[in-house]
């Protein structure tokens, strides 16, 4: 069953780049941004982990851990975030586990062609496991200082 507003989120692990398993219960007591996004190392991609990079100090401030999902490898992650010196860690969902709870798959297109694909979306979860906001088709600029603030406004409530 996909996430919901106001509900907890079902705990999940997967594997996750510094050798990292990821368990959402081993999170209890911290906010979680988890952000979506298609593919490593492409131009959106790439410009939406830069600013969770760059206001990562911004989030770790308001309580708030970040990690980003794909269908992409832990090898294929490791380079991404080596590359763009990202502080946080990325889940590979090459299984589609985590997109499938998250309900992120949508039916795309490109160049006329349809496919299933990752809609870029962000969520953010309280420090009891609560879903408290979501973000669909995310249109990168702006979008991470709108997380933050929402993170920073949920850890002063």
């Amino acid at each position: 069953m996909a996430v919901v507003i106001d509900k907890p989120v079902t705990d999940f692990e997967a594997q996750a780049t510094s050798g990292q398993t990821f368990s959402l219960d081993a999170l209890k007591g911290k906010q979680v941004v988890i952000y979506f996004y298609p593919k490593d190392s492409t131009p959106g991609c790439t410009t939406e982990g830069q600013g969770f990079r760059d206001q990562y100090a911004a989030f770790k401030a308001a309580n708030t851990e970040v990690f980003g999902v794909s269908r992409d490898s832990v090898k294929s992650h490791e380079n991404f975030k080596a590359k763009q010196a990202f502080p946080f860690e990325l889940i590979s969902d090459k299984d589609e586990a985590v997109c499938q709870l998250f309900d992120v798959i949508k039916l795309k297109k490109l160049y006329g062609k349809e496919y299933l694909g990752v809609d870029r979306s962000t969520f953010l979860i309280d420090s009891q496991g609560v879903l408290r906001q979501e973000w669909r088709g995310v249109k990168v600029p702006g979008h991470v200082d709108a997380v933050l603030a929402a993170a920073q406004a949920l850890n002063k409530a």
